[in-house]
């Protein structure tokens, strides 16, 4: 402070040492104190203001492995899928049945796809959806059971970032698939059975197309909606997947953000590609039961059900599975049990699909033998 007689006491110096001034070169000396000060005091909030909006944007603070990175830029390369058991003595048993599933789902939807294609009887919107299935079972399959043989092998549970997204991006695809088909076939079974006269007219060659395009379409943006939300994101809780494959919602989990954004998402997809397709198949069986229940002969109404026996069972299989993954998930169950549920998802189910099919069906089995030279 700077009394009447022009004595400067610094607060930060001895009381009992003071400077005699002029007041010009207090003048000088006060205003580069406050002004150095000032710029200090305005870089350091300023600073402090970038981290701290640097930190609620890509650390959420309801995560606590994330506040360890607030001020720290973390760029992950990969990420380490969970393996279904440690134990050396396992791994050739667990080779040896996902390379069996695997060989038997692709061979067995090939056979579909080449029965179907080559007799020409069996060119009929039935058909032509079950051909689809097919296909998109064995792209499902091929997503990721042979990353999954391959790290058995190698004894490496490691992905990276563009490949779990890609293999992400891909299951949706095919799985979102697999989900519409069975709806469209269930509204195929639908016109054939409660409309028999206007099925030719009502489920042409245009309408097919347009129905399997839509398909592919709902899919697509499923996928492109997962990669918008993951592809910006820049901090991770962890690089764990609790899963043998990249899970979308196990993603979704590892993001450090707000939980708001992943339940929104979680919703969204349930509601737009669970329950709207569910309700379509619900409804379309309904039609179909009390349509079959009217039919005055036993053996009409056993043919009637047998056109779509082997689509019902798939149905149950598919969303049996599946809705057992996604409760078991929400009861909390340990990471290995959820990825052992997600086999009967993602790989028992579609290798089943073609037995299922193939079984319970005349004209399937006829053009199988007839494609495999046992019939004339």
């Amino acid at each position: 402070m700077v009394n009447t007689r022009g004595v400067v006491r610094l607060s930060h110096t001895p009381k009992w040492l003071d400077f005699k001034l002029d007041f010009t070169k207090t003048n000088t000396f006060l205003n580069s104190i406050f002004h150095n000060s000032f710029e200090e005091h305005l870089y350091c909030s300023h600073d402090c203001f970038i981290k701290n909006v640097y930190s609620s944007i890509f650390c959420s603070r309801r995560s606590p492995s994330c506040s360890e990175t607030r001020n720290l830029t973390r760029v992950v390369s990969e990420f380490h899928l969970l393996g279904f058991s440690e134990d050396p003595e396992l791994q050739p048993l667990l080779l040896g049945l996902f390379l069996s599933m695997y060989l038997v789902t692709l061979l067995g939807n090939l056979l579909i796809i080449l029965a179907v294609t080559s007799d020409s009887h069996l060119h009929t919107p039935m058909y032509f959806f079950l051909c689809s299935l097919s296909l998109a079972d064995a792209g499902l399959t091929s997503t990721m059971v042979p990353k999954m043989i391959v790290g058995n092998l190698t004894h490496s549970t490691v992905i990276s970032y563009a490949g779990c997204l890609t293999q992400m991006s891909l299951f949706i695809i095919f799985v979102i698939m697999d989900d519409f088909l069975l709806t469209v076939m269930a509204y195929d079974r639908f016109v054939a059975i409660c409309h028999p006269l206007h099925y030719q007219v009502i489920m042409n060659p245009r309408r097919c197309g347009t129905l399997l395009l839509l398909s592919f379409v709902a899919s697509l943006s499923d996928s492109l909606l997962h990669n918008v939300i993951l592809l910006p994101v820049a901090c991770f809780k962890e690089v764990e997947v609790s899963s043998f494959f990249c899970d979308p919602s196990q993603l979704l989990n590892l993001i450090c953000s707000d939980i708001f954004t992943h339940d929104v998402v979680m919703y969204s997809v349930s509601i737009l590609y669970g329950f709207v397709p569910m309700s379509g198949i619900l409804f379309s069986y309904y039609k179909i039961v009390s349509s079959i229940l009217r039919v005055p002969s036993p053996g009409g109404r056993y043919k009637a059900f047998s056109t779509c026996g082997s689509h019902l069972t798939v149905v149950c299989c598919f969303y049996g599975t599946g809705l057992g993954v996604y409760l078991s998930s929400s009861f909390s169950l340990s990471p290995r049990r959820c990825a052992a549920a997600s086999v009967v998802y993602t790989v028992v189910t579609p290798m089943l699909n073609p037995f299922i099919y193939s079984l319970r069906n005349r004209d399937i089995k006829r053009a199988t033998r007839r494609l495999l030279g046992m019939e004339i």
